[in-house]
């Protein structure tokens, strides 16, 4: 499995080489770092639990999309920066609306975990496996902003604790893998994920 989406650590970076290479044209790469700004303001100093910046997988699932999957719409693009704002951050579906319209705030909307509360683990994970389920009936471009995120969740899988492995292995061969049949490139994509973690199932 040789499409690993780890080149970009911060908009700057990104958007450099989104110029260099020219895989969008002006007006959508000045949307998407519209987006890219607002994510780094709302995620603030908020870290992944490897410890390195939010923002870095924001910028791996934006990459996902362009150089993998080839997407060019600066609304489905804007939509994975900003896809986890509302579950993470204190921003609304609304803001992100007013912010970037309704279509983005739809998407964004699509793929936002609803809140989990005080809830005990049993019951967090059911209420993630009913999130999960529900995607079956999502648009089809909040399907791909959600394969997106998760190609940069699992990419590097083998980087956390083995028993989180075999559980987000499971997950996402069970909700996520079903998804993709519909998208070329990410069946292409996670069936080569699939056979590189094999050793997991």
């Amino acid at each position: 499995m040789d499409d690993i989406f780890i080149s970009w650590r911060t908009w700057p970076q990104a958007r450099a080489d989104l110029e260099a290479r020219g895989d969008l044209d002006a007006a959508t790469l000045e949307e998407v770092e519209k987006a890219a700004v607002a994510a780094e303001r709302w995620h603030g100093d908020q870290r992944r639990p490897t410890g390195v910046p939010y923002v870095e997988h924001l910028l791996e699932a934006l990459e996902v999309l362009v150089r993998g999957a080839g997407e060019t719409d600066p609304e489905i693009l804007s939509a994975v920066l900003l896809h986890d704002v509302v579950e993470d951050t204190d921003a609304t579906v609304r803001d992100v609306e007013e912010r970037f319209g309704p279509r983005v705030a739809e998407l964004v909307d699509w793929v936002t975990k609803p809140p989990a509360g005080n809830a005990g683990r049993q019951a967090k994970r059911a209420a993630k496996a009913a999130y999960l389920r529900r995607l079956r009936d999502a648009p089809r471009d909040a399907i791909t902003v959600k394969l997106a995120d998760r190609a940069s969740n699992v990419q590097r899988l083998d980087q956390v604790a083995p028993d989180f492995q075999r559980r987000y292995f499971a997950e996402t061969v069970t909700y996520i893998l079903p998804l993709a049949k519909d998208h070329p490139w990410f069946a292409s994509w996670y069936a080569a994920w699939r056979e590189r973690f094999a050793h997991l199932r």
